[in-house]
Protein backbone atom coordinates (compact mmCIF):
# COMPACT_ATOMS: atom_id res chain seq x y z
CA UNK A 1 0.00 0.00 0.00
CA UNK A 2 2.79 2.38 0.86
CA UNK A 3 4.41 1.71 -2.52
CA UNK A 4 1.13 2.38 -4.32
CA UNK A 5 0.64 5.57 -2.31
CA UNK A 6 4.17 6.70 -3.14
CA UNK A 7 3.63 6.02 -6.84
CA UNK A 8 0.35 7.89 -6.75
CA UNK A 9 1.99 10.90 -5.11
CA UNK A 10 4.83 10.84 -7.62
CA UNK A 11 2.38 10.67 -10.52
CA UNK A 12 0.32 13.52 -9.07
CA UNK A 13 3.48 15.61 -8.68
CA UNK A 14 4.50 14.96 -12.28
CA UNK A 15 1.05 15.87 -13.59
CA UNK A 16 1.01 19.07 -11.53
CA UNK A 17 4.47 19.97 -12.83
CA UNK A 18 3.40 19.36 -16.43
CA UNK A 19 0.20 21.39 -16.02
CA UNK A 20 2.08 24.41 -14.64
CA UNK A 21 4.85 24.10 -17.25
CA UNK A 22 6.41 26.39 -18.20
CA UNK A 23 6.59 28.95 -15.43
CA UNK A 24 9.91 30.49 -16.45
CA UNK A 25 12.06 30.87 -19.62
CA UNK A 26 13.18 27.72 -21.46
CA UNK A 27 16.81 27.54 -22.56
CA UNK A 28 17.81 25.89 -25.82
CA UNK A 29 21.50 25.04 -25.78
CA UNK A 30 23.06 25.07 -29.25
CA UNK A 31 26.42 23.25 -29.15
CA UNK A 32 27.51 24.89 -32.42
CA UNK A 33 28.60 28.36 -33.52
CA UNK A 34 26.38 31.39 -34.02
CA UNK A 35 25.01 31.89 -37.52
CA UNK A 36 24.96 28.21 -38.47
CA UNK A 37 21.83 26.14 -39.23
CA UNK A 38 21.44 24.91 -35.63
CA UNK A 39 21.58 28.44 -34.21
CA UNK A 40 19.25 29.81 -36.90
CA UNK A 41 16.57 27.13 -36.49
CA UNK A 42 16.78 27.16 -32.68
CA UNK A 43 15.91 30.86 -32.76
CA UNK A 44 13.25 30.23 -35.40
CA UNK A 45 11.56 27.62 -33.19
CA UNK A 46 11.85 29.73 -30.06
CA UNK A 47 10.21 32.73 -31.71
CA UNK A 48 7.26 30.68 -32.97
CA UNK A 49 6.65 28.82 -29.72
CA UNK A 50 6.64 31.90 -27.50
CA UNK A 51 2.86 32.38 -27.78
CA UNK A 52 2.15 28.97 -26.27
CA UNK A 53 5.21 28.34 -24.09
CA UNK A 54 6.58 31.75 -23.18
CA UNK A 55 10.15 32.98 -23.44
CA UNK A 56 12.92 30.94 -25.04
CA UNK A 57 16.60 31.73 -24.55
CA UNK A 58 19.05 30.40 -27.14
CA UNK A 59 22.49 29.78 -25.66
CA UNK A 60 25.32 29.05 -28.13
CA UNK A 61 28.01 26.85 -26.56
CA UNK A 62 30.25 25.69 -29.42
CA UNK A 63 33.39 23.62 -29.09
CA UNK A 64 34.69 20.09 -29.38
CA UNK A 65 32.46 19.17 -32.30
CA UNK A 66 29.32 19.69 -30.14
CA UNK A 67 30.78 18.00 -27.02
CA UNK A 68 31.08 21.15 -24.88
CA UNK A 69 27.49 22.36 -25.11
CA UNK A 70 26.02 18.86 -25.14
CA UNK A 71 27.80 17.97 -21.91
CA UNK A 72 26.29 21.04 -20.22
CA UNK A 73 22.83 20.01 -21.43
CA UNK A 74 23.28 16.40 -20.28
CA UNK A 75 24.08 17.62 -16.76
CA UNK A 76 21.11 20.02 -16.57
CA UNK A 77 18.07 19.35 -14.39
CA UNK A 78 15.51 17.15 -16.21
CA UNK A 79 12.66 19.61 -15.72
CA UNK A 80 11.94 20.77 -19.26
CA UNK A 81 13.71 24.09 -18.86
CA UNK A 82 16.89 23.03 -20.65
CA UNK A 83 16.77 21.57 -24.15
CA UNK A 84 19.54 20.60 -26.56
CA UNK A 85 19.45 21.45 -30.26
CA UNK A 86 21.18 18.44 -31.80
CA UNK A 87 22.19 17.30 -35.28
CA UNK A 88 23.54 14.15 -36.86
CA UNK A 89 26.86 15.20 -35.33
CA UNK A 90 25.53 13.51 -32.21
CA UNK A 91 24.70 10.21 -33.87
CA UNK A 92 28.10 10.23 -35.59
CA UNK A 93 29.94 10.93 -32.34
CA UNK A 94 28.45 7.84 -30.70
CA UNK A 95 30.96 5.89 -32.82
CA UNK A 96 33.62 8.49 -33.56
CA UNK A 97 34.01 9.75 -29.98
CA UNK A 98 33.02 6.92 -27.63
CA UNK A 99 34.90 8.41 -24.64
CA UNK A 100 32.91 11.65 -24.52
CA UNK A 101 31.30 12.56 -21.14
CA UNK A 102 27.79 11.51 -22.20
CA UNK A 103 25.97 8.95 -24.32
CA UNK A 104 23.14 10.15 -26.51
CA UNK A 105 20.58 7.42 -25.81
CA UNK A 106 21.55 7.05 -22.15
CA UNK A 107 21.64 10.69 -21.08
CA UNK A 108 18.96 12.30 -23.26
CA UNK A 109 15.33 11.68 -24.13
CA UNK A 110 14.21 12.38 -27.72
CA UNK A 111 11.72 15.25 -28.07
CA UNK A 112 11.25 16.00 -31.79
CA UNK A 113 13.12 16.35 -35.07
CA UNK A 114 13.10 19.69 -36.90
CA UNK A 115 14.28 19.46 -40.50
CA UNK A 116 16.98 18.26 -42.88
CA UNK A 117 18.84 19.80 -45.81
CA UNK A 118 21.47 18.93 -48.35
CA UNK A 119 25.04 20.13 -48.14
CA UNK A 120 26.75 22.18 -50.83
CA UNK A 121 30.33 21.47 -51.88
CA UNK A 122 32.02 24.76 -52.67
CA UNK A 123 35.55 25.85 -53.49
CA UNK A 124 37.16 29.26 -53.23
CA UNK A 125 37.24 31.05 -56.63
CA UNK A 126 41.05 30.82 -56.64
CA UNK A 127 40.89 27.01 -56.93
CA UNK A 128 41.47 25.98 -60.58
CA UNK A 129 38.56 23.56 -60.69
CA UNK A 130 35.18 24.32 -62.28
CA UNK A 131 33.62 20.88 -61.88
CA UNK A 132 33.74 18.02 -59.42
CA UNK A 133 35.81 15.90 -61.80
CA UNK A 134 38.33 18.73 -62.14
CA UNK A 135 38.53 19.05 -58.35
CA UNK A 136 39.14 15.30 -57.94
CA UNK A 137 41.79 15.38 -60.66
CA UNK A 138 43.49 18.35 -58.98
CA UNK A 139 43.48 16.58 -55.61
CA UNK A 140 45.01 13.46 -57.16
CA UNK A 141 47.74 15.50 -58.87
CA UNK A 142 48.56 17.32 -55.62
CA UNK A 143 47.74 14.95 -52.73
CA UNK A 144 47.62 16.58 -49.30
CA UNK A 145 47.75 20.13 -50.66
CA UNK A 146 44.06 20.98 -50.65
CA UNK A 147 42.33 21.77 -47.35
CA UNK A 148 38.66 21.53 -46.43
CA UNK A 149 36.95 23.32 -43.56
CA UNK A 150 34.49 21.91 -41.04
CA UNK A 151 32.83 23.10 -37.84
CA UNK A 152 34.62 20.41 -35.85
CA UNK A 153 35.19 16.65 -35.59
CA UNK A 154 32.12 14.52 -36.18
CA UNK A 155 29.97 17.32 -37.59
CA UNK A 156 28.08 16.77 -40.86
CA UNK A 157 30.59 18.99 -42.64
CA UNK A 158 33.49 16.84 -41.43
CA UNK A 159 31.78 13.54 -42.22
CA UNK A 160 30.71 14.74 -45.66
CA UNK A 161 34.35 15.59 -46.39
CA UNK A 162 35.68 12.28 -45.08
CA UNK A 163 33.09 10.29 -47.01
CA UNK A 164 34.01 12.24 -50.14
CA UNK A 165 37.70 11.50 -49.59
CA UNK A 166 37.02 7.80 -49.12
CA UNK A 167 34.73 7.34 -52.12
CA UNK A 168 36.71 9.58 -54.49
CA UNK A 169 40.06 8.14 -53.43
CA UNK A 170 41.71 11.49 -52.74
CA UNK A 171 43.89 13.00 -50.00
CA UNK A 172 42.67 16.39 -48.77
CA UNK A 173 43.39 17.81 -45.31
CA UNK A 174 40.69 18.40 -42.72
CA UNK A 175 40.84 21.82 -41.00
CA UNK A 176 38.42 21.77 -38.05
CA UNK A 177 37.00 25.02 -36.65
CA UNK A 178 35.16 25.87 -33.44
CA UNK A 179 31.92 26.57 -35.32
CA UNK A 180 30.42 26.65 -38.80
CA UNK A 181 30.61 30.45 -38.83
CA UNK A 182 34.40 30.30 -38.52
CA UNK A 183 34.67 27.53 -41.10
CA UNK A 184 32.51 29.55 -43.47
CA UNK A 185 34.72 32.61 -42.98
CA UNK A 186 37.79 30.51 -43.81
CA UNK A 187 36.41 29.38 -47.17
CA UNK A 188 35.11 32.84 -48.03
CA UNK A 189 38.50 34.41 -47.26
CA UNK A 190 40.43 31.71 -49.12
CA UNK A 191 42.27 30.37 -46.08
CA UNK A 192 40.96 26.93 -47.03
CA UNK A 193 40.17 25.72 -50.53
CA UNK A 194 36.92 23.77 -50.10
CA UNK A 195 34.01 23.02 -47.77
CA UNK A 196 30.78 21.07 -47.49
CA UNK A 197 28.29 23.46 -45.90
CA UNK A 198 24.52 23.43 -45.34
CA UNK A 199 22.86 24.66 -48.51
CA UNK A 200 20.57 26.82 -46.37
CA UNK A 201 23.52 28.98 -45.31
CA UNK A 202 26.03 28.65 -48.18
CA UNK A 203 23.76 28.97 -51.23
CA UNK A 204 23.54 32.80 -51.02
CA UNK A 205 27.35 33.03 -51.04
CA UNK A 206 27.56 30.76 -54.09
CA UNK A 207 24.85 32.72 -55.89
CA UNK A 208 26.76 35.94 -55.15
CA UNK A 209 29.97 34.49 -56.64
CA UNK A 210 31.87 34.49 -53.35
CA UNK A 211 32.48 30.75 -53.73
CA UNK A 212 32.08 28.30 -56.61
CA UNK A 213 29.45 25.57 -56.16
CA UNK A 214 30.49 22.21 -57.59
CA UNK A 215 27.93 19.74 -56.23
CA UNK A 216 25.16 19.07 -53.75
CA UNK A 217 25.14 16.10 -51.41
CA UNK A 218 21.64 14.65 -51.65
CA UNK A 219 20.14 11.88 -53.76
CA UNK A 220 18.56 14.38 -56.14
CA UNK A 221 19.36 17.93 -57.19
CA UNK A 222 18.34 20.73 -54.87
CA UNK A 223 15.47 23.00 -55.90
CA UNK A 224 17.49 25.90 -54.49
CA UNK A 225 20.36 25.32 -56.96
CA UNK A 226 18.91 23.08 -59.70
CA UNK A 227 21.80 23.70 -62.09
CA UNK A 228 24.32 22.18 -59.65
CA UNK A 229 24.70 18.38 -59.98
CA UNK A 230 24.77 16.00 -57.05
CA UNK A 231 28.12 14.54 -55.99
CA UNK A 232 26.89 11.12 -57.12
CA UNK A 233 25.95 12.21 -60.65
CA UNK A 234 29.03 14.40 -61.00
CA UNK A 235 31.52 11.58 -60.54
CA UNK A 236 31.29 9.84 -57.15
CA UNK A 237 28.58 7.14 -57.37
CA UNK A 238 26.83 6.19 -54.13
CA UNK A 239 27.65 9.44 -52.36
CA UNK A 240 24.98 10.94 -50.09
CA UNK A 241 25.21 13.16 -47.00
CA UNK A 242 22.76 15.54 -45.34
CA UNK A 243 22.44 17.59 -42.19
CA UNK A 244 19.40 17.19 -39.94
CA UNK A 245 18.40 18.88 -36.71
CA UNK A 246 16.33 17.86 -33.71
CA UNK A 247 15.60 18.57 -30.06
CA UNK A 248 16.37 16.36 -27.06
CA UNK A 249 16.08 16.91 -23.30
CA UNK A 250 18.02 15.58 -20.31
CA UNK A 251 17.05 12.01 -19.37
CA UNK A 252 14.32 11.97 -16.75
CA UNK A 253 12.37 14.91 -18.18
CA UNK A 254 8.68 14.09 -17.48
CA UNK A 255 6.89 12.42 -20.38
CA UNK A 256 4.01 14.91 -20.20
CA UNK A 257 6.46 17.77 -20.78
CA UNK A 258 8.24 15.90 -23.59
CA UNK A 259 4.89 15.23 -25.26
CA UNK A 260 3.85 18.86 -24.98
CA UNK A 261 7.15 20.09 -26.45
CA UNK A 262 6.80 17.58 -29.27
CA UNK A 263 3.28 18.82 -30.00
CA UNK A 264 4.37 22.46 -30.08
CA UNK A 265 7.40 21.77 -32.30
CA UNK A 266 5.22 19.69 -34.62
CA UNK A 267 2.78 22.62 -34.95
CA UNK A 268 5.64 24.74 -36.22
CA UNK A 269 7.19 22.17 -38.57
CA UNK A 270 3.77 21.12 -39.96
CA UNK A 271 2.74 24.68 -40.82
CA UNK A 272 2.23 25.24 -44.56
CA UNK A 273 3.82 28.68 -44.19
CA UNK A 274 6.93 27.24 -42.54
CA UNK A 275 7.22 24.42 -45.06
CA UNK A 276 7.07 26.90 -47.94
CA UNK A 277 9.64 29.20 -46.34
CA UNK A 278 12.03 26.34 -45.60
CA UNK A 279 11.67 24.94 -49.13
CA UNK A 280 13.01 28.22 -50.50
CA UNK A 281 16.04 27.81 -48.23
CA UNK A 282 16.60 24.16 -49.19
CA UNK A 283 15.28 22.60 -45.96
CA UNK A 284 12.48 20.07 -45.50
CA UNK A 285 10.58 19.45 -42.23
CA UNK A 286 10.87 16.21 -40.26
CA UNK A 287 7.77 15.29 -38.25
CA UNK A 288 7.79 12.44 -35.70
CA UNK A 289 6.46 11.71 -32.24
CA UNK A 290 9.03 11.05 -29.47
CA UNK A 291 8.95 7.26 -29.95
CA UNK A 292 9.45 7.56 -33.72
CA UNK A 293 12.27 10.05 -33.20
CA UNK A 294 13.93 7.63 -30.78
CA UNK A 295 13.92 4.90 -33.44
CA UNK A 296 15.24 7.41 -35.98
CA UNK A 297 18.18 8.21 -33.67
CA UNK A 298 18.95 4.53 -33.08
CA UNK A 299 18.89 3.90 -36.84
CA UNK A 300 21.13 6.89 -37.61
CA UNK A 301 23.68 5.77 -35.02
CA UNK A 302 23.81 2.36 -36.70
CA UNK A 303 24.04 3.91 -40.18
CA UNK A 304 27.02 6.10 -39.31
CA UNK A 305 28.73 3.33 -37.36
CA UNK A 306 28.81 1.30 -40.59
CA UNK A 307 29.97 4.26 -42.70
CA UNK A 308 32.75 5.14 -40.25
CA UNK A 309 33.90 1.54 -39.96
CA UNK A 310 33.74 0.75 -43.69
CA UNK A 311 35.50 3.98 -44.71
CA UNK A 312 38.06 3.81 -41.88
CA UNK A 313 37.22 7.34 -40.77
CA UNK A 314 39.11 8.50 -37.68
CA UNK A 315 39.61 11.73 -35.80
CA UNK A 316 42.57 13.82 -36.95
Amino acid sequence: MRLLASLALALASMLAQAQSYPSRPITIIVPFGAGGPADIYARFLGERMQKSLGTFVVEDRPGGGSIVGSTVAAQAAPDGYTLLLMSNTHTVNETLRPKKPFQLMRDFVPVAPINYSDLLLVVHPSVPAHSLKELIALAKREPGKLNYASSGPGTPYHMAGELFKALAGIDVVHIPHKGSDQARLSILSGQVQMMFDAITTMAPNAQAGKVRALATSGKTRSAVMPDVPTVAEAGVPGYEATIWLGVVAPKGTPKAIVDRLNAEITKVTSSAEVRAAWAKQGAAPLVMNPAEFEQYLVGDIAKWRKVITDAGIKLD
